[in-house]
């Protein structure tokens, strides 16, 4: 595969006005404008109240660029947006590609018949979310915090971009994460998924690969593990049955990787191979901590027990919940004004933390911070990106937004050392039991959902009448 960068400079505007400004993806419209000293700071005084305007506009994103022979001559062509904040029309060459509205998931199109030898233009017309969920809350509000800005359960975007009682309401619009071409030819991996099995000291690993192919040429499959150090590589081949092939090595010497405080973390480059006719078409590379990891929920005089244990080692855990560390999220891996993404999780484990909750009211967080807390022994708590909100989970689009985003990032995650557990969202049920939210001070919107989403759930059924002094769904 042949992957062309399209991050770097970028030009931007509000929509409708004539003059281009340069830019930085990725980035956003608060820091672009910040750089050019269009806007104060936002986090001296009031400053907040006087950038409110920025996420209350529509703003444009263009660049101009020339794709590399090797990467055009590609038999298929894809433009790859890793993270598109949030709302957004994808042009090429005056072509609309397609329209986002999730910032946590991946998109990419297939752009091999509209891409010229020469100059090509892509822009990126981004609307303002503000407007957006102001516009929808109008028509169907929804309860969410009340230090937000009305709406945020309307859209796949971080909710506490939109305010929240520790963060000020400035929800960035921008490509916030990796944009790219990639060209492929022959076969691509579509989808690796890495396990391992332990067994009285031996541990194997296996791989199971997703394959999309376009000829009838036969395929072959390497799994190859190298050592912590570098000191020792092993592979495996197998063909590619099909559009699938598995592979399975047992690791020489196993290394354990432990939680901070409790061992070393020795993590193992795994990279998968695509060969077709003797030539590689297509890899992946993946870092891999080898270990055991379970949650112990036993009977004891209290209840049950609520203990993780990792290689079956019961780990006393103590660390901290991590909210996006920056407003603007692009700044902290760009060496913006506050510390760095690396600062962070090194000082979690200087001070002796083993575990960090990725908290529901923000976002997926991206690789380097799975990558930090792999290389630094910190144990991840991940939340799903729900919080202390009423969502519309009775529209099947939205459900169906939440399937692919879920789908996407727990396949991004699952290889983790670090990854201790998917948690479902953040004080939601608390809503309902304690917030009066299935009081009848609701709208007839809002008690139709809720008796659909009950008629669906038990749980929830529970959950509803628990909260409304055990009032039979019926009389609702």
């Amino acid at each position: 595969m042949k992957m062309q960068s399209l991050a770097g400079q970028w030009h931007f505007r509000q929509t409708g006005a004539e003059e281009w400004l340069p830019a930085t993806v990725p980035g956003g419209v608060h820091t672009d404008l910040l750089a050019l000293g269009k806007i104060p700071d936002p986090f001296v005084a009031d400053n907040e109240k006087k950038v409110a305007w920025v996420a209350e506009q529509d703003w444009d994103y263009r660049r101009s660029f020339t794709v590399r022979s090797d990467t055009l001559n590609a038999e298929k062509l894809f433009l790859v947006c890793d993270g598109l904040d949030t709302l957004a029309e994808v042009v090429l060459n005056g072509q609309t590609l397609g329209r986002t509205d999730n910032m946590y998931r991946r998109y990419e199109w297939g752009v091999k018949e509209l891409m010229r030898e020469g100059e090509n233009e892509l822009l990126i017309r981004f609307r303002s979310p503000v407007r957006f969920i102001t516009a929808e809350n109008a028509a169907r509000p929804l309860r969410g915090v009340t230090q937000a800005i009305d709406g945020g359960p309307h859209i796949r975007k971080a909710p506490s971009q939109f305010g929240w009682d520790w963060g000020p309401q400035l929800p960035p619009i921008g490509v916030w994460k990796d944009i790219r071409l990639e060209g492929r030819s022959g076969a691509h991996c579509a989808d690796v998924h890495l396990r391992q099995k332990h067994d009285q000291g031996s541990v194997a690993i296996s791989a199971a690969v997703a394959v999309e192919s376009w000829h009838d040429a036969p395929l072959t499959a390497i799994l190859r593990v190298t050592a912590p150090d570098g000191s020792g590589v092993q592979e495996v081949v197998e063909p590619v049955k099909g559009s699938h092939a598995t592979l399975a090595l047992a690791v020489a010497d196993p290394q354990l990787w432990w939680p901070n405080g409790y061992g070393a973390q020795p993590l193992y480059t795994v990279e998968v191979f695509l060969e077709q006719n003797g030539v590689r078409v297509d890899s992946r590379r993946f870092q891999l901590g080898l270990r055991t990891i379970e949650l112990r929920q036993t009977p004891d005089q209290w209840g049950k027990s609520f203990t993780f244990v990792v290689n079956g080692v019961p780990i006393f855990a103590k660390g901290s919940n991590w909210i996006p560390a920056d407003s603007f999220p692009t700044r902290l891996a760009g060496g913006g004004p506050g510390a760095s993404l690396e600062q962070l999780i090194r000082d979690a484990a200087a001070t002796h933390q083993n575990m960090l909750r990725v908290w529901g009211g923000g976002f997926y967080e991206e690789e380097a911070f799975y990558d930090l807390c792999d290389r630094y022994g910190i144990l991840v708590w991940q939340d799903g990106i729900y919080s202390c909100s009423i969502y519309p989970l009775d529209r099947e689009d939205f459900v169906e937004n939440l399937r692919i985003e879920t789908a996407e990032n727990v396949r991004r995650l699952r290889h983790r050392a670090s990854l201790a557990l998917w948690c479902g969202n953040n004080e939601m049920e608390w809503g309902w039991e304690m917030w009066g939210w299935a009081e009848p001070d609701l709208t007839p919107e809002q008690r139709a959902m809720i008796v659909q989403m009950a008629e669906r759930d038990p749980r929830i059924r529970m959950l509803v009448e628990m909260a409304s002094k055990s009032t039979p769904l019926a009389d609702w």
